[in-house]
């Protein structure tokens, strides 16, 4: 078996696809992801991650129970590179509190927004044990009508590793509708999608307090799968599965 691990951080189309073709078979992010790498040319066998998997010494049966619907929880780098978006996010909120978690913003910047709140860098079984907020925010970029620039448009094509974080911490996650793990949250019924920032709101408002003790429900199931590395395993399983199929000799 062939594993290749690049540490180069500039590297053409073209040579993504040598070094990924140096391999027996790449365990990639998601469908979108491999349809990609699919008409870049690459032909080594290939197959879905779904999302990545979470360990952590939180107890994973705790689930905690929301305030509001209206409590939301942004975790991870912050800032006007990656998170131009906060700064007309602020303007649209009535309802709502979006809560931030994270280094990179200088409290000075943030003054006179009136729905958004910076809590600063907490650890994160600690954000997973007291799991603030009722939603968890997946967007990045510059825009509140979509998720733009690079940061957003990576969401097209990876899975974030917040979208994991979410969920092991017991909260359902908000995502762009374009972001290539829209497809699994629906599916899993583990949260709700978008279009745009500015018919948030409207969007959770629209959830019942049934729907959402189902999307619990399934975020609980979600989670202890996260928890046991079950993602990581079945993709390997298809891996080594597939590579010893090639292996072995063929009867003609």
């Amino acid at each position: 078996m062939t594993w290749v691990l690049s540490g180069a951080k500039k590297l053409t189309v073209d040579q993504e696809r040598d070094r990924l073709s140096l391999t027996d078979f790449v365990i990639v992010h998601n469908a979108r992801m491999r349809e990609h790498l699919e008409q870049s040319g690459l032909k080594t066998p290939m197959c879905d991650l779904e999302i990545f998997d979470y360990r952590s010494a939180i107890p994973v049966d705790r689930q905690p129970m929301p305030k509001s619907l209206y409590d939301i929880a942004y975790a991870g780098a912050l800032g006007e590179r990656k998170n131009k978006f906060f700064w007309d996010f602020d303007s649209l909120l009535s309802r709502c509190r979006l809560n931030l978690y994270g280094r990179g913003l200088d409290p000075a910047q943030i003054l006179g927004w009136n729905h958004i709140d910076y809590h600063g860098f907490i650890d994160s079984d600690e954000f997973i044990s007291t799991a603030p907020g009722t939603w968890g925010l997946v967007w990045d970029g510059d825009s509140v009508d979509d998720c733009s620039g690079n940061w957003g448009e990576y969401l097209r094509i990876n899975n974030p590793h917040k979208t994991s974080f979410y969920l092991r911490a017991g909260l359902p996650v908000i995502l762009w509708s374009e972001a290539a793990m829209a497809p699994f949250v629906k599916d899993n019924n583990i949260g709700i999608t978008v279009d745009s920032l500015r018919e948030l709101e409207n969007a959770i408002s629209s959830v019942t307090p049934e729907r959402y003790e189902s999307m619990r429900r399934s975020v609980l199931k979600v989670k202890k799968q996260l928890d046991q590395g079950h993602y990581f395993l079945t993709a390997m399983d298809k891996a080594l599965s597939t590579i010893d199929y090639m292996e072995k000799p063929q009867k003609k």
